[in-house]
Order: C-alpha cells, then structure tokens, then sequence
C-alpha cells in the first residue's frame, strides 16, 4: 500500500525537461545520461533547425546549449538565447562553450544567458548550476 502511493506520487510529478543543444554528439550523449539518471527528462539536439523544432513544441525547465553551433559561424548560439527568451521567457540557459572570452560571456548574458560554463567542465558541476537554476526565480519571466 505504501509503495503505491510512492509511485504514484513520482507518477504525478512530472519530470523536469532539459534540452541539451551542442554538435558534438559525445557532449549531447553523455549529458543525456547524466541528466536522466538525476532525474530529468532529457532531449537534445545538434543543430539549431532541430533546437527550434523541440523549443517550439516542449516546456524546457532549462536549456544547456554551445554558443558555436556549426563550423561556420562562432556565435549562432546567440541567436538560440534570444528565440528562447522570446517564446519561453521562464526557461533558464546554461552556456557550456570552449570558444568563451569576456566579451562573448557579457554578450550572451545581454542576450538572456542565465549561466556561462567553460568546456571541459564536470557533469557534476553543470549539475550543480542547473539546479540551482532551477531552485531562483527567474529574472526573466514575465509577471503574472
């Protein structure tokens, strides 16, 4: 009887989503193990056309993204805060890139970043930020 009502109260709360959006397929795939086995929901996309697809039908508690996203450009990323920020002003943004520099880390924050990580960077220390996301209000939601 006890039992039951565990899972059936884990059934009810539903899992908070993540989006990991990054080309390097190791960084999408150890991610999304990382985060699944912590609990979260975890989609992740490569490219920005699939990163848009999944923004524009899915509730993501927060996106963890690179800000160079194919070889031809270095800040394609910043243009992923600002669609985020229009459509899903509550959805918190980690920035994890190896192509970050003052300049670039007070650009993306401008554009709405929540958080700026350097590559390489323990899972467990991209964990630590993301819940703690999680856990503050929102600086860029919209008021009720």
């Amino acid at each position: 009887m006890w039992l039951g009502g565990v899972e059936r109260s884990l059934r009810e709360t539903p899992l908070p989503r993540l989006l990991v959006v990054d080309d390097e397929e190791s960084i999408c795939f150890s991610m999304s193990e990382y985060f699944s086995l912590q609990g979260y929901k975890v989609d992740t996309a490569s490219e920005v056309e699939e990163a848009e697809k999944l923004l524009g039908s899915t509730e993501y508690k927060v996106v963890i993204q690179d800000l160079r996203l194919t070889m031809t450009s270095n800040h394609d990323g910043l243009g992923m805060i600002k669609l985020i920020r229009e459509h899903n002003p509550q959805t918190r943004i980690v920035i994890l890139t190896a192509y970050g520099s003052a300049e670039i880390e007070d650009e993306a924050r401008r554009c709405g970043a929540d958080a700026f990580l350097r590559k390489p960077k323990p899972l467990s220390q991209v964990a630590q930020v993301v819940q703690g996301l999680i856990e503050a209000p929102s600086r860029h939601a919209r008021p009720a």
